[in-house]
């Protein structure tokens, strides 16, 4: 289960994070690629973070995890 959800913050082979989507500026940009936002709900399909960012919550657990 930890690796699952640690798994939706790490990069892929490609060198994209699956929560961030496919927004560009958060895969690419050097001035955010590297800042996590800790989403309150993930899409199921594809990992990408959706839900309120600015409430860490549980997903603040993540941290211990990485």
């Amino acid at each position: 289960m930890a690796a699952r959800l640690a798994s939706l913050f790490r990069r892929d082979e490609s060198g994209r994070r699956p929560v961030f989507g496919n927004n560009e500026k958060l895969q690419t940009d050097p001035h955010f690629k590297d800042y996590l936002l800790f989403h309150e709900y993930f899409h199921g399909d594809n990992g990408r973070g959706v839900g309120a960012s600015h409430q860490t919550g549980w997903t603040g657990l993540i941290a211990k995890l990485l």
